[in-house]
């Protein structure tokens, strides 16, 4: 009988990848025995989702909660990226600045992680990080400092080293 893999979702950027934070937390993750969840896109979700992909002896899969365009017949242009192996399609087309609205895959990618990490992004992120708050999903912010996202939360912790990452994702996983 097989355990179910915690899934850890990374959040960020549809523009820019990050790099080398969202490559060196995607390598660390695929240590972890963890699935990874991202919106399955650009920039920070395919970067992350390319060095977990890549790294050897992985235990679990890159998932992504791929949006289709308004008429739910196809995915939005250049999704999903070509590491997602676990493609899941919905009808939820709104991103950006109507991330929380019920329209919006957000909901899914938030309420199907067990812990979230949040790297640096805009509207779609910070609607993210407000449903982590909303449906009580532990979630730290990966930034060199506050400043570098202003708009997120105080309660949000923000972390600026993949050591202290490492930290908070161990503490916040499952236990199994």
């Amino acid at each position: 009988m097989s355990m179910r893999l915690p899934v850890v979702g990374v959040m960020g950027s549809g523009e820019k990848e990050h790099l080398p934070r969202a490559e060196d937390l995607g390598r660390w993750l695929a240590t972890q025995r963890v699935h990874l969840l991202t919106g399955g896109g650009k920039g920070v979700m395919t970067a992350v989702s390319r060095a977990f992909h890549a790294t050897p002896n992985r235990a679990g899969l890159v998932v992504g909660i791929i949006p289709c365009r308004h008429t739910a017949k196809e995915p939005k242009p250049e999704y999903p990226n070509p590491w997602v192996e676990l493609a899941i399609f919905t009808h939820l087309y709104m991103d950006g600045i109507s991330g929380a609205d019920p329209m919006s895959r957000n909901h899914i990618n938030i309420l199907s992680s067990d812990v979230v990490v949040a790297l640096p992004g805009s509207n779609g992120t910070l609607s993210e990080i407000e449903l982590a708050i909303r449906y009580d999903r532990p979630i730290a912010a990966y930034l060199e400092d506050r400043a570098e996202m202003p708009d997120v939360p105080q309660q949000v912790p923000v972390i600026g080293d993949l050591a202290g990452i490492q930290d908070f994702v161990r503490a916040h996983l499952p236990a199994g």
